[in-house]
């Protein structure tokens, strides 16, 4: 009876393996409503319902409008003036005149130093680099997103896992236990096997937990209603063809959103430079004007030119150009300390992923097959009477050990991907753009 319940439970122990993309155990699903989805799905969701990533979006109003008054004709705006004056002019007596007269100007200050371009070129600039940083806050919340739906698509398989090692040994305890009762079996072995149980219970109670919180956080992220909680989709293993190595890493780095929006920033500032040394130069107000004078009998039509020029003797915008050189300074220095982070992050991003690839075909083409091929020998040598019960406990908690290695292995190099390509720049694996 021993041998046979041994060898049953060491069978269901070998041909226990989650099955990518099942959804969660009936007891971890009844207490809240699951919601299937996609990666693409869920990173759609995120994106219509993240607040930060609105809220820039939002800026675009301001910068357009920005834009919008770089490109007027004019940076200012005409002026006009009409002056009516009545007046009363004393004669001889104790008569007087009452005359009536008026005059109307318009006048208009014009930029003689090319500001208008400059103007137009920090406006253009500003705008390209806002939409480069909401390009980059974009991708890097659906980054965040598919890393917490792995960690889902992981959790799942993991309690798929440790309920089936939960059942297996039960199974066995139970058995074990009814063996010491009629006195076939030790007291040692029955507390080996009861213990053996109530730590795959924990375990399985533990990756129930942390399953619970992971969803419910992708669920916050989303902006799902209340006890609606996600549940992915999907493999965690790695594709069999690579889409890209270092060198092509590299050269997509280079005009990655986060670099475009600094080189933006840093233009922008320059463009403003620019304008902050040409005005310096004053501008130029021209008037040009029309009216009545003089007395009834002899009316006069005026029309007049004026010419009038600010004389830059004292204020020379000392302030405005020294802040602006200083913000073209910090632009520079971000933009070129970021192209060198980049670098050296594309790097050793690259240098992980490729140990975690060794490290992945390790544990899944030699480790988890010699220990699975360990069970089935001890299943041998238990019918043969060579092993006892502590010995098959051992294999099969390497076993699953082994499997649960796997699983964090898969788990770390998704991240691990995923982190590479948003810094690289490069169009995420399983997202539809």
């Amino acid at each position: 009876m021993r041998i046979k319940t041994l060898v049953i439970a060491s069978a269901l122990a070998v041909g226990a393996w989650p099955s990518h993309g099942q959804n969660a155990p009936p007891s971890v699903q009844t207490q809240v409503q699951a919601v299937p989805l996609s990666l693409s799905d869920a990173a759609r969701l995120a994106e219509e319902a993240n607040p930060a990533l609105r809220s820039k979006r939002a800026e675009l109003a301001a910068t357009e409008g920005v834009r919008t008054d770089a490109n007027a004709l004019l940076y200012n705006n005409p002026v006009l003036g009409f002056d009516g004056i009545h007046r009363e002019v004393p004669l001889e007596g104790p008569a007087t005149e009452k005359r009536r007269e008026w005059a109307a100007t318009v006048q208009q200050t014009f930029e003689i130093a090319g500001q208008r371009g400059y103007r137009r070129e920090a406006a253009d600039a500003a705008l390209t680099a806002l939409q480069s940083e909401i390009e980059e806050a974009r991708r890097q919340l659906r980054a965040d997103v598919a890393q917490q739906y792995y960690r889902i698509l992981a959790l799942q398989q993991r309690v798929e896992l440790e309920e089936q090692a939960l059942g297996l040994f039960e199974t066995t305890a139970a058995a074990i236990e009814k063996r010491r009762s009629a006195g076939e079996d030790t007291k040692l072995d029955s507390n080996v096997a009861a213990v053996e149980a109530d730590r795959a219970r924990n375990q399985f109670a533990l990756a129930k937990e942390q399953l619970l919180d992971a969803r419910a956080d992708l669920a916050a992220k989303l902006q799902l209603s209340e006890g609606r909680l996600p549940v992915a989709s999907g493999d965690l293993r790695p594709p069999a063809a690579q889409r890209y190595d270092l060198d092509a890493l590299l050269a997509q780095a280079a005009s990655q959103p986060r670099l475009q929006a600094l080189s933006a920033r840093e233009d922008s500032a320059r463009a403003r430079l620019k304008l902050e040394n040409a005005s310096r130069y004053p501008d130029v107000t021209l008037g040009v004007g029309a009216g009545r004078e003089g007395s009834s009998a002899a009316r006069e039509r005026l029309t007049t030119l004026t010419i009038s020029v600010p004389l830059p003797l004292f204020k020379q915008n000392a302030t405005n150009i020294g802040q602006a050189s200083s913000a073209l300074t910090q632009a520079e220095i971000s933009r070129a300390a970021a192209v060198r982070d980049t670098q050296a992050q594309v790097r050793t991003l690259w240098a992980k992923l490729e140990s975690l690839k060794a490290r992945l075909s390790r544990t899944q083409d030699r480790v988890v097959p010699a220990l699975m091929d360990n069970q089935q020998l001890s299943v041998k040598s238990q019918r043969a009477g060579q092993i006892g019960l502590l010995e098959l406990i051992v294999v099969n908690r390497q076993a699953l050990d082994a499997r649960r290695d796997l699983l964090d292995t898969l788990l770390d190099y998704q991240s691990t991907r995923l982190a590479l390509e948003l810094a690289a720049g490069w169009a995420p694996e399983g997202i539809t753009p």
